[in-house]
């Protein structure tokens, strides 16, 4: 069966094709869309970004702005008998190591890092003990060292200079050997750091100690020598002090620290056996600050180890600050304290 075509008018036509026209038109297709709701804005990078973490110095603790100097933690021998005044430089020191030589007396080593002085002595002789006190990157500036000595330190990988470097100078307004000098800032600009040494100390917060028991005064006894220090204004005063006049250390705390003392294994010109300071291992410590004195122990694993403290609590840390560091022998030295 055949299908029969349904005829369409003209009209129709036409208006169908305006229809579909019109239909086409409100279908907004050549219209720009309605803007839609952006997503919120990404924060800049000034706005997520982290406070930058703060700096201290490694031997003292304290917060620091600069960027850390290129030259390394620089340690000077220097002599502390009543030859040796004045003292020269010890006030612009970091920090301070008292530790026993022969004859019951004692000598000094200086830390500069944060603050290096234009001058400082006398400067003295090396001992093994240095070994397990210099920080790990320091150079120290010494007088020499008897030859097994010598060996060791170079052993142990510690640079030193001493007469005959640059900088390294003898005072001719004093006798010998009491005037050797080093004029450490020279020094200190031609020195070069591989990194940034650690913290010395476990350092904390005054707000960090226990309450401990009074202790305006207290004695360092070596033997033939003695270092006392009195509690003044917020620090303490080396009542004992071989320093210039406004050249003392200006120590906020003394930690005091007792440890075994070996036989270095040879002879000092005028015949007494050297000691030797064995500051590895474990011990009592006394730390003395504001007018007070907390009792714990000190910890080291090995010479370079870091130093530990504790109480029978836990954790002791130092105030960040100035510290003279006693080490006083635990069979032949003795320490005292009054209120």
């Amino acid at each position: 069966m055949r299908h029969r075509l349904i005829p369409f008018s003209t009209n129709a036509v036409v208006a169908a094709l305006v229809a579909s026209l019109l239909l086409a038109g409100c279908g907004g297709g050549d219209e720009e869309e309605p803007p839609s709701q952006s997503a919120p804005s990404e924060p800049t990078s000034s706005e997520t970004s982290e406070p930058p973490e703060p700096m201290y110095w490694p031997l003292t603790g304290l917060e620091r702005t600069e960027d850390a100097p290129a030259h390394p933690v620089i340690v000077t021998k220097v002599d502390n008998t009543s030859s040796s005044a004045p003292q020269v430089g010890l006030g612009s020191a970091d920090m301070v190591v008292e530790e026993l030589v022969e004859g019951g007396y004692t000598r000094l080593a200086a830390f500069y890092y944060s603050k290096v002085p234009a001058d400082i002595g006398p400067v003295r002789s090396m001992r093994a003990s240095d070994i397990g006190i210099v920080p790990e990157g320091a150079t120290v500036v010494t007088s020499g060292a008897a030859p097994i000595t010598i060996k060791r330190v170079n052993g142990a990988g510690i640079p030193w200079i001493t007469e005959g470097a640059a900088g390294v100078y003898r005072e001719t307004s004093r006798s010998a050997p009491y005037n050797l000098f080093a004029r450490l800032r020279d020094i200190a600009k031609r020195l070069k750091a591989k990194d940034e040494p650690p913290a010395y100390l476990p350092w904390g917060t005054e707000a960090d100690l226990p309450k401990g028991g009074k202790a305006s005064t207290l004695t360092a006894d070596f033997g033939a020598h003695s270092t006392t220090w009195a509690f003044q204004k917020g620090g303490y005063v080396n009542t004992d002090s071989y320093a210039a006049q406004g050249d003392q250390f200006p120590a906020d705390s003394v930690l005091v620290l007792r440890v075994k003392v070996g036989d270095a294994g040879y002879k000092d010109p005028a015949g007494y056996p050297v000691p030797e300071t064995k500051f590895e291992g474990k011990g009592a410590a006394m730390l003395f600050h504001g007018g007070r004195i907390i009792r714990g122990t000190w910890t080291k694993d090995g010479l370079t180890g870091a130093i530990e403290l504790a109480t029978r609590d836990g954790e002791l840390t130092v105030p960040a600050g100035h510290v003279w560091v006693e080490l006083v022998p635990e069979v032949t030295g003795n320490v005292t304290f009054a209120k």
